[in-house]
């Protein structure tokens, strides 16, 4: 037996460093875990170790990862013991584009109709808007869809809301939120008349005699929404909470505030500074929005950065916008021209929003106050205009390191696959549009045919490149739920019906790709991947524990999964309701 031990002793340190079971053994209670989960399937998101029986949380991180017989060592006196019972657990999932403070707010202030509403029933959630806040000036909220205005024929967009919303200005916002309808009133608040001039970037839709007809496209929006009446700091807080318990539910444990104002920076700090910010915040801080000729200044923008940040809100980050949307209002800056009609007879590619050499000037300082940066970029045209500005600041700055992103890059020119991972860049995409939809048929009415060949996740996975997913929620969603997003990455099919139509099938990934993207691969977008997106000791304790395995279930099943339960940092921050 001696001889056995001395034998053992130099291999010691290489047991201790492989097995977990050797390295975190508790010696004392204070030790002991704060919670155990045995018998589970915890699907890890470590390649080194995939899949796991038990894990065992201390001090909100994992003390251990293993067999359920080993994780028995941990469970002390206080120690809170759950048998999973054979069910599924994983890490919690991080949603790379959201605007969660917009979400917030439709949750809990704003006049909301789903996407596919009809104008009877617009104007029935307009009166019973107007009931329930007799004494509002506006009326706030939306959204329809990009074809409303081609599927019904309104007439004048703003004598329709006129005569239905009574003395109240009104102001809706479109499914994508880049485009706004209004009311005479709204109008006349925003002081906006026939001779107002369009701002760059945007548009007051006219109509035969050049008055505005209630449509505003793009930066226009900007004009009447400095008129809406500001939210309190409360009701900032407010939607925020509700904004991150409703991502909670869906077992999401970090959100990536794609468009952070200042304001809202504030609120997410005193959020997490109350103790009930149950994710990680990571707050794009929004640079100028509109047509650009110059650079902007930096300065107020790292004042802010260096002022809001906390525990759990991350703010090195900005906001970028390049162009629009390629649906009918066709803003996204494309390499080839929309389609033209009846109401867009003259061929355009686009609104381009920045200049490229204010662009590539914007990110060399940017890139060197340590920013990352998203860059809203819709159409293939600005892609391309965006990683030629990034290409040129790196031959400026070197590699800083930071990988910056291009949001919403569902139209990629073949030559420009490969140019993503050469330069280190993310490719943020939105899975909750793969297919078959009403905003996809507004884009092929908008592009064509090329609508057809949509978000090509699986070329840009082949060529290396990063990814991160997003809602965008609630442009163009319901909610954050991320289970229809990932079914629609495996299957291409929409999967809120039976239908077998599917959307560039060629592009489905699997599952595992999948998960690994709303999780790992979304902690690294967030300079998060030491810290959070896979089950691992050492790693903070994002978790949660799934109903149903989608693994087990058919693939067009996904997108029934439910959270039964959702851990941030070792605490159980969601729990579902039994009957």
């Amino acid at each position: 037996m001696i001889k056995i031990i001395t034998y053992l002793t130099p291999i010691f340190p290489f047991l201790l460093a492989c097995n977990p079971t050797y390295q975190n053994t508790p010696q004392s209670e204070a030790e002991m875990a704060d919670t155990v989960l045995t018998n589970g399937k915890i699907y890890t998101v470590n390649p080194q170790q995939p899949w796991a029986e038990a894990i065992a949380i201390k001090d909100g991180r994992y003390s251990f990862v293993g067999a359920s017989a080993d994780a028995l060592s941990f469970v002390g006196k206080d120690t809170k013991l759950i048998d999973l019972q054979g069910k599924m657990a994983m890490p919690g999932i991080n949603d790379a584009h959201t605007h969660s403070w917009q979400g917030g707010f439709k949750l809990l202030y704003e006049c909301n109709f789903h996407f596919t509403a009809t104008p009877d029933e617009i104007a029935e959630t307009i009166k019973g808007c107007i009931q329930a806040n007799p004494d509002a000036q506006w009326i706030r909220g939306g959204q329809w869809t990009s074809d409303f205005f081609k599927n019904y024929d309104l007439g004048s967009p703003k004598k329709w809301l006129d005569a239905v919303s009574e003395d109240k200005a009104v102001y809706f916002q479109d499914d994508a939120t880049h485009n706004a309808w209004v009311n005479s009133k709204a109008l006349e608040l925003a002081g906006i008349d026939k001779d107002t001039p369009d701002p760059k970037g945007g548009a007051f839709v006219r109509d035969e005699h050049g008055e505005p007809n209630g449509l505003v496209l793009e930066t226009a929006k900007s004009v009447i929404e400095q008129y809406l009446p500001e939210w309190t700091l409360e009701q900032n807080v407010a939607s925020l909470d509700a904004a991150v318990s409703h991502a909670n539910s869906y077992g999401i444990t970090g959100v990536n505030e794609a468009r952070t104002p200042p304001e809202i920076s504030l609120a997410y700090q005193q959020l997490d500074k109350q103790g009930l910010l149950s994710a990680y915040a990571i707050t794009y801080l929004q640079t100028p929005r509109g047509r650009r000729d110059k650079p902007f200044d930096i300065g107020p923008m790292q004042v802010i950065s260096e002022k809001y940040s906390s525990e759990h809100v991350y703010t090195k980050f900005a906001k970028m916008f390049l162009d629009g949307v390629p649906t009918a209002s066709r803003t996204a800056v494309m390499m080839q021209p929309y389609l033209t009609d009846n109401e867009f007879p003259e061929v355009t590619t686009g609104n381009l929003l920045i200049e490229p050499e204010v662009l590539f000037q914007d990110l060399v300082e940017l890139d060197r106050a340590g920013f990352t940066v998203k860059i809203h970029t819709a159409g293939d045209g600005a892609v391309r205009i965006a990683l030629d500005a990034i290409e040129k600041m790196r031959t400026v700055n070197g590699s800083s390191g930071l990988r910056h992103q291009l949001a919403h890059v569902g139209f990629i020119e073949p030559d420009d696959l490969p140019r993503f991972a050469e330069l280190n860049v993310t490719a943020d995409l939105s899975p909750y549009l793969w297919f078959p939809s009403p905003l996809i048929e507004s884009t092929i009415g908008a592009v064509g045919e090329r609508a057809l060949r949509y978000w090509p996740i699986k070329d840009l996975l082949a060529s290396r490149t990063d990814v991160s997913i997003g809602s965008d929620w609630p442009s163009a969603v319901d909610t954050m739920n991320p289970w229809p997003a990932i079914e629609a990455m495996v299957t291409r099919k929409n999967p809120y019906s039976d239908s077998e139509e599917t959307l560039w099938a060629e592009q489905a990934i699997t599952l595992k790709q999948a998960l690994k993207i709303f999780t790992l691969d979304g902690a690294r977008a967030y300079r998060l991947e030491d810290l959070t997106g896979s089950i691992e000791v050492g790693k903070s304790a994002e978790l949660i524990i799934l109903e149903q395995n989608p693994f087990s279930v058919r693939p067009e099943d996904i997108s029934d999964i439910k959270v039964e339960k959702t851990f941030f940092a070792g605490d159980v921050v969601y729990e579902k309701l039994t009957p």
